[in-house]
């Protein structure tokens, strides 16, 4: 409905404003710690002692009591240690939607607009006459007794077929998204923190198709040197390993889990800093680090093709800017037919958003 609703004022206390703020910093820092509670805590304190974000009647032994209290934390009171509860995990997502989408209506609805009308859950603005077939709820009642009431008058009131207005529904579709998340070592090389920010999107991405999208599905797998499926709430967890780049082994488990998918709509993103550096032969690794190993690039390029012929979009957000590896992104891009982005870490999370909406739209026949 649009407009306004109004509700009571209720003043916000100096405690409770400190411990919002206080709040926003601590999930902030528990998205750099891999959601490490004792440190997240310990870099808070540091933060408070040289900028003094608490004062006498409020200080950080509060906020730790507040965040029991309230559900963020649990307590090992045996070792002394803290976790997150699936309440804090919730908060650590909300936040990252926040942040990078920005503040997102809620809706009931999780369907996605296409351009062709039929059945579906939402009333477009096309009116047209009532024809033999038409579904009962598809009439425009308020349109139709209007109708009515013109051509036959008020005081002998009838109803015709003649009368009756049918307003188009908008044909709604549901997609199945895998995100993929490279995890090799380089995600964090070079002094630049690239794992964080990958982290947020899918948080971000996940609580959106949760709250705006439900009846879309998204699974989120991580690739280093294999690929492996990870649950939502192991989002806030996710560390960088000692991995090279199996990029193959990320898009065959991508097509292997839309394969199971009924959606008539699937797509793959992947969040990526470098080439394809490793292939699984049986039990053993196959690597090569040094420039474009063309063993390894062929076999993703397979891949590529693979998806492509099961209509199976790759859309690859790029957050390395060296020519020989948007080199190998673009040969990757023509093989599959789909899209890539070159993305600073600031912008990574509107690029996937934009593209994942305006996918949306689309309807893969």
């Amino acid at each position: 409905m649009n407009g306004f609703r109004f509700s009571k004022y209720v003043a916000i206390s100096k405690q409770q404003a400190t411990f919002q703020n206080l709040f926003n910093l601590f999930i902030q820092l528990l998205n750099y710690t891999s959601g490490n509670v004792a440190e997240a805590l310990d870099w808070l304190t540091q933060l408070d002692r040289e900028h003094k974000l608490t004062d006498e009647t409020y200080g950080i032994g509060d906020f730790i009591y507040d965040l029991k209290s309230k559900g963020y934390l649990h307590e090992d009171t045996a070792k002394g240690n803290f976790f997150l509860t699936a309440k804090s995990e919730q908060a650590i997502r909300k936040n990252a939607l926040e942040e990078i989408f920005g503040k997102l209506k809620k809706t009931s609805k999780g369907d996605h607009k296409t351009t062709i009308p039929g059945t579906g859950d939402e009333s477009g603005a096309d009116v047209r006459n009532f024809e033999f077939g038409d579904a009962l709820d598809s009439l425009d009642i308020t349109s139709s007794i209007h109708n009515a009431q013109i051509n036959h008058g008020i005081d002998e009131f009838m109803l015709t077929d003649n009368d009756l207005l049918v307003r188009e529904k908008e044909h709604q579709s549901s997609t199945s998204t895998v995100l993929m998340i490279d995890i090799s070592h380089s995600m964090i090389l070079y002094g630049e923190d690239r794992i964080t920010p990958a982290k947020k999107v899918a948080m971000a991405l996940a609580e959106l198709i949760k709250t705006k999208y439900p009846k879309d599905t998204l699974d989120i797998i991580v690739f280093g040197n294999d690929a492996w499926p990870v649950e939502l709430k192991e989002l806030p967890y996710l560390q960088v390993g000692p991995y090279h780049t199996n990029t193959c082994a990320g898009l065959e488990l991508a097509v292997d889990i839309l394969r199971r998918r009924k959606t008539p709509n699937k797509q793959i993103f992947m969040i990526t800093d470098g080439k394809p550096t490793c292939l699984k032969e049986g039990n053993q690794y196959y690597k090569n680090s040094f420039g474009l190993d063309r063993k390894v690039i062929n076999k993703t390029l397979n891949m590529a093709a693979q998806c492509k012929r099961l209509k199976i979009p790759i859309t690859t957000f790029m957050i390395a800017r060296d020519p020989y590896l948007q080199q190998f992104v673009r040969e990757f891009t023509k093989t599959n037919g789909g899209r890539a982005f070159y993305s600073s870490l600031n912008g990574l999370g509107e690029f996937i958003f934009e593209d994942f909406v305006k996918n949306r739209k689309k309807t893969v026949r």
